[in-house]
Order: C-alpha cells, then sequence, then structure tokens
C-alpha cells in the first residue's frame, strides 16, 4: 500500500490534454503520467471558478456545507467555516508530513504561517511562477526522503491562469505572462463551443503555450519523486480546478466550465494502471478515495465517495454530480444537475447568460451561440441532451420528449440543495431568485421517485 500522496494542481485547465484527445497541445509528461494511472473521463469540479472548486476537492465537501461560495482573496474574502475539515488536517493527525507549495486559494489568504496552522501543514510556500514552484516541491521531496513519516505534499501551478504581459494588446489579457511563448507547432484546437476565428486561433495558441509551460513543470516534479526514489510509494494525482478561462467555460455550468482533469496513479495496484473510467466522479470524492488507497481513516461527514470501489470493482460512486456558481465578480447563482446522459441548470438571477473569465475588455473568442448584439439573460432552466448535444448548444426545457427526465434531475437538485443547506433555498433575494424557486418546486413535484441505490 502506498503510504505517500502527491497532489498536482493547476489554474484553469479543464481538459485540454493530450490524454483526453486534444491533439494539438504538447503535454507529454502528464500524458506520460496518464498512461501509468487511472484517467477519469467523467470527473467534475464542484464548481467553475477557483476558490470553490479547491474547497471542495480539499475537504470533500460542497460549497454549501464548507462555506467557500466565492473567492478567498481580497477584496472578497471567504473563508472555509472548519479549517480542520482540509485533507492536511486529517492526513497531520494520522502521522503524516504535510506541505503545501504554490497556489493556495481554498482559503481565506494569509500569511505562509498562519495558513499552516490553520490548515494543517508542517510547512507552507505560497506564491511563485513555474520555476519557484518546481524548485520548492523538489525541496520538499528532498525533505521527505530524509524522513520516516509519510507525507502530504501538495503542489499548485498558477499556468494555464489568464497573466498580464507586456506584450498583451490594450485592453486584453491573455495567456503569455513573463515566460510563455504561443504553441501552434501542431495546429490549433478552437473548443466547439467557441468560434474559429482568427482572434480564437491567436488566443488558444497563447492557452496551447501555458498548458506546454505547466506540463514540464509536473514532468520535473515527479523526475524529481522518482528520482529520491519515492515513485512507488506514492500515491500521485493530477487534477485541475475547473475549465479553461475561455467564454462560456470558466464561470459556467457548462460541462466545459466544470469538467476537469483527473489522473491517479496508485503503485502496488496493478488495476490503476493504464485505465479510462467513463462513469460520473466528482471532486468531492478524491478526499475520501486517498484516506482508503493510504489507510489514513476514514473522512468525517464528507459529501464524497471513495472510488476505490469503482475503479477496482466497477461499482458507480454516484448517479448524479452536482454543481453551483453562487459569487465570482459578482452574485450570479445558479445550480446544476448532470447525470451520464443530461444536464439541468437553475439560474436563479438575471445576470447575463455566461459569466466573462476573460479579464479583459477586448475579446478575441466569443461564443458560437452568440446571435445578437449581446449575449442576453439566463433561462430560469436550461435542460440539455448530452448525447445529442455535448456542446450545451440547445436548451431542451420545453421539449414534450424530456418532461420525465427534466423532472426528475429537477428532484434530484432540490434535494441535494435541501442536504447541503443551500442559503439559496430561503430569502430570496430579488422577484427572479423567487420565480426560479418556485419553477424548480413545480417541476420536482412532477417526478414520481424510484428507488435508486447509488449514493449521491
Amino acid at each position: 500500500m502506498a503510504r505517500n500522496i502527491l497532489l498536482l494542481h493547476c489554474h484553469d485547465l479543464g481538459r485540454f490534454l493530450g490524454a483526453y484527445g486534444v491533439t494539438t497541445v504538447r503535454t507529454p509528461h502528464l500524458d506520460a503520467l496518464a498512461a501509468e494511472s487511472t484517467v477519469f473521463d467523467a470527473a467534475f469540479a464542484t464548481s467553475p471558478h477557483c476558490s470553490p472548486a479547491r474547497a471542495s476537492l480539499f475537504t470533500g465537501s460542497y460549497p454549501q456545507r464548507n462555506g467557500v461560495l466565492g473567492l478567498t482573496h481580497e477584496p472578497f474574502g471567504w473563508d472555509l467555516v472548519d479549517p480542520t475539515s482540509h485533507l492536511a488536517h486529517r492526513l497531520r493527525r494520522a502521522g503524516y508530513r504535510t506541505e503545501l507549495i504554490g497556489v493556495h486559494h481554498e482559503s481565506r489568504a494569509l500569511p505562509d504561517a498562519e495558513l499552516a496552522a490553520r490548515l494543517g501543514f508542517d510547512l507552507v510556500r505560497t506564491g511563485g511562477d513555474r520555476d519557484i514552484v518546481v524548485d520548492r516541491a523538489s525541496e520538499a521531496l528532498a525533505r521527505a526522503a530524509a524522513s520516516d513519516r509519510p507525507f502530504y505534499l501538495q503542489v499548485g501551478f498558477h499556468e494555464p491562469h489568464r497573466s498580464p504581459s507586456d506584450r498583451d494588446r490594450a485592453g486584453i489579457m491573455g495567456f503569455l505572462g513573463d515566460d510563455v511563448q504561443p504553441d501552434a507547432a501542431h495546429g490549433i484546437s478552437v473548443p466547439p463551443y467557441l468560434a474559429d476565428t482568427d482572434g480564437a486561433h491567436e488566443e488558444i495558441a497563447e492557452l496551447q503555450g501555458a498548458v506546454r509551460h505547466m506540463d514540464a513543470g509536473v514532468g520535473a516534479i515527479l523526475a524529481e519523486l522518482a528520482r529520491r526514489g519515492l515513485a512507488d510509494d506514492t500515491v500521485v494525482v493530477f487534477t485541475t480546478d475547473h475549465g479553461l478561462a475561455l467564454p462560456r467555460a470558466k464561470c459556467t455550468l457548462y460541462d466545459a466550465g466544470i469538467g476537469v482533469a483527473l489522473f491517479l496513479r496508485v503503485p502496488g495496484r496493478p488495476v490503476w494502471r493504464g485505465r479510462r473510467v467513463d462513469r460520473l466522479v466528482s471532486h468531492v470524492d478524491v478526499v475520501p478515495t486517498l484516506l482508503e488507497l493510504t489507510g489514513s481513516g476514514e473522512p468525517d461527514e464528507a459529501a464524497g465517495t471513495s472510488l476505490v470501489a469503482l475503479v477496482e470493482r466497477d461499482e458507480p460512486a454516484r448517479a448524479f454530480a452536482f454543481g453551483q456558481l453562487t459569487y465570482h465578480t459578482y452574485f450570479d447563482p445558479k445550480r446544476s444537475v448532470r447525470s451520464e446522459d443530461a444536464k439541468l441548470i437553475l439560474n436563479l438571477s438575471n445576470a447575463p447568460r455566461a459569466m466573462d473569465p476573460t479579464q479583459s475588455w477586448m475579446h478575441r473568442s466569443i461564443p458560437v451561440d452568440l446571435t445578437g448584439p449581446t449575449i442576453g439573460t439566463s433561462p430560469v432552466i436550461e435542460f440539455y441532451d448530452l448525447r445529442s448535444d455535448p456542446d450545451e448548444l440547445v436548451n431542451r426545457v420545453d421539449h414534450p420528449d424530456e418532461h420525465a427526465r427534466v423532472a426528475e434531475l429537477a428532484a434530484a437538485l432540490r434535494e441535494w440543495m435541501q442536504e447541503t443547506d443551500d442559503p439559496l433555498l430561503s430569502h430570496p433575494s430579488s422577484p427572479r431568485h423567487a420565480l426560479a424557486l418556485n419553477t424548480l418546486e413545480q417541476i420536482a413535484g412532477r417526478h414520481a421517485p424510484t428507488p435508486v441505490d447509488l449514493p449521491v
């Protein structure tokens, strides 16, 4: 039983990797890791933006319960209700050495020493670009190799988040930062929900360069893990917080916003090597999975389900994956439920159909379904048949053939909101909020529940 954990994560990646079929992005190190791992093809974040997604990943709980309904840095200041629910605290209680390197975005921003004490880390060193993160992670692995205690090392890359560059044109923040070079050597992959334009090609070339840049950092850390003789005793996790920082992706509850890369390399368990799993999984399932794989105890009140039974015995972990957006740069409350083949989104405000994640005045990429001069406001409910419409472009909520599936998903969403004590269920903030809740209640009431054995 592998006892150590190396958890690698990055910003804003979605599944934009060679391992997920993106042929124009060069990610040799992550592709090699994927070949040695179980790759989850239908893994989803609980939220399409940074802090709530990470809070769920590192606590195994939904934002409504852990308290991180928005960004944790100033001027937003959201925070974990219970910092001791962090995975680092759980592992430290089990005897682990715990370190955090690079991105921290799952609890209120504080000096490193205060973060360490609050979240259960022996040492925290936040910030830094790729090369600084690699150097610090290598130092952490050297300390781990010299210790008899098992280790948990949490390493976060800023890339491929958008970063300001003196190469950007006025009104644009791209992906270049100080060190990234655009990469179109193998072509350009414009996501199908965006129009294939010259502007999109320019933007995606930058994104591809940023992903390649991050991949090299992952490769350097994995090489150091092997050089220190730790690879055969370490579970390696790679994931990201949410989808790409492109229009109609990040900050939306479409699959492009909440679909994530997720690999687990598990030495000593051959069934995990070179596997692909297409069943639904959620970031809240990661904490219980790691605790079971390392024998480090049972999760306290985790909302997720360990994926060990799914991988090793083909027992589905969940019937539904849930998502939420409450407050990113402004209040834009949405909730979603996804089954294997359908998605329902509840929009509780009159905000624009898709929040803009580009941090730019000017846009180089535009959604394919932008047909008028403005993006418009959100409908109360969206329903998509993912078998025929995987890019969620045709809202079928009023189609008579879909009434039963709409009602089933509405009932599941209402039940989840109740179980998580969702603050949006009471005290509507606007007439639209009240209308959305009433509509959900009416539609959910049409569903005749049937016994379901799967945890949700």
